[in-house]
C-alpha cells in the first residue's frame, strides 16, 4: 500500500512539475540570429521548449546589437541564445545591473576562439610550427604566391572587426621584418577558400581564423602559440583599436558567448531559465555540427533536428527525464 501511495505521489509530483513548467512558460520568443551556430542553437531551444516544456515557442529574426537593444528597451525577444557579449559588454552589463536582462549561462562552454593558425599536418611533421618562433624560422615554407621570395600571412578581410586585431598583431610580431607579407583575402569566402585549397593539396598555410566555424570543423588546424599568454587590457585598449601606436604581442582573449534573457522571462519561467543555464556546447562539437550543416546545405531547423536525433549524449544532460521523454516522443514523429 505504501509503495502504491509513493508511486502515486511521484506521478503527481511529475505532473505538477510539468503543469508548473507549462504555466510558467506560455508564449516565448527566441532570437534566430543570422549566423549558423546561433540559428542552430535557437532551433534546438525552440524544439525543446515547445515539445519538452509545453511552451508556445516562436523564432524571430535577430542580430547582436538590435536584439540586445530591443530586449533592453522593449522586453522582447525573451531569449537571445547566442550573444557574443564582448562586442556589447558594457550594454549587457549595465542592463543586468538595471535588472532588465539576465545571463542564463554559456552557450559555448569554452567561448569563441580567435588566433593565428597552421594546418595540423604541418605541425605533425615539425612540432616547432606550433610556436610563432617556429613559424618565423620557417618563413620560406609559407611562400607568397605573388612573390616566392616572401612568406604569406593571410589576414582578416578588410572592413571586418578582426582586421584591426590581425594587422596590429602582425605589426607587434614584426612579421614583415621576418619576411611575411600581409595578404588581404578579400572576403570571408576568400579566406576560407585559401585554407581549403591548402589543405586539399597538403600545402603550407599561415593566417588568422576563428571558431566555431565549419572550416575548423572540416580542416584540423593548430593554433600558433605566441608564448606571451593573454593581456586582456592591452588587447582591448590597443590591439583591437584602429589607433594602436605601440602594439604588443598577446594571444587573443577568449570571446565570451552567452545565453541572455529578459529579466521578466528569468523571473517568470524559472524552470525554462534553468534549462538554458545547462544548455551548453563545446567549440569542437559546434565546429563539427557547422561542417555538417555546410556539407548538407542545412539551415538551423534541419541542423537542430539532426543534432537532437544524433547527439542525445549531449542534450540529455541538459533536461530532466520527463522533459527528455517528451522531446524523444516528438523526435519519433518527425
Amino acid at each position: 500500500m505504501k509503495r502504491i501511495l509513493m508511486i502515486g505521489t511521484l506521478l503527481l509530483s511529475s505532473a505538477a512539475h510539468q503543469a508548473l513548467a507549462e504555466e510558467q512558460c506560455g508564449k516565448v520568443t527566441i532570437a534566430d540570429m543570422n549566423w549558423s551556430s546561433a540559428s542552430l542553437i535557437a532551433n534546438v531551444d525552440r524544439f525543446i521548449l515547445e515539445h519538452g516544456y509545453g511552451c508556445d515557442a516562436e523564432l524571430i529574426p535577430g542580430d547582436t546589437m538590435p536584439t540586445s537593444t530591443s530586449m533592453i528597451e522593449k522586453g522582447e525577444p525573451d531569449i537571445a541564445p547566442e550573444i557574443w557579449t564582448n562586442t556589447v559588454k558594457e550594454l549587457i552589463e549595465q542592463a543586468v545591473t538595471d535588472k532588465r536582462l539576465a545571463i542564463a549561462g554559456h552557450s559555448l562552454s569554452d567561448g569563441g576562439e580567435e588566433g593565428f593558425w597552421v594546418p595540423q599536418y604541418m605541425v605533425d611533421k615539425d612540432p616547432s610550427l606550433k610556436t610563432i618562433a617556429g613559424v618565423i624560422a620557417n618563413v620560406n615554407t609559407f611562400k607568397n604566391p605573388e612573390d616566392p621570395d616572401r612568406g604569406a600571412f593571410y589576414g582578416c578581410p578588410a572592413g571586418w572587426g578582426c582586421q584591426l586585431s590581425a594587422e596590429n598583431l602582425y605589426r607587434a610580431l614584426k612579421l614583415s621584418d621576418a619576411g611575411f607579407d600581409l595578404i588581404d583575402p578579400g572576403s570571408g569566402a576568400g579566406l576560407s577558400g585559401s585554407i581549403a585549397r591548402a589543405y586539399e593539396r597538403g600545402k603550407p598555410w599561415f593566417g588568422y581564423y576563428w571558431a566555431p566555424t565549419s572550416v575548423l570543423g572540416k580542416y584540423k588546424m593548430s593554433k600558433v602559440d605566441f608564448g606571451t599568454g593573454i593581456d586582456e587590457d592591452h588587447f582591448r585598449d590597443c590591439i583591437s583599436q584602429a589607433e594602436c601606436a605601440e602594439p604588443k604581442v598577446t594571444m587573443y582573449p577568449t570571446s565570451v558567448v552567452q545565453t541572455v534573457t529578459t529579466m521578466a522571462f528569468a523571473e517568470k519561467s524559472t524552470v525554462q531559465f534553468e534549462y538554458l543555464g545547462k544548455r551548453s556546447i563545446t567549440n569542437a562539437q559546434m565546429n563539427s555540427l557547422l561542417a555538417w550543416m555546410e556539407d548538407n546545405q542545412a539551415d538551423g531547423n534541419i541542423a537542430a533536428e539532426y543534432f537532437l536525433l544524433n547527439h542525445q549524449d549531449i542534450w540529455l544532460t541538459w533536461v530532466p527525464a520527463d522533459v527528455a521523454a517528451k522531446v524523444k516522443s516528438a523526435l519519433a514523429d518527425l
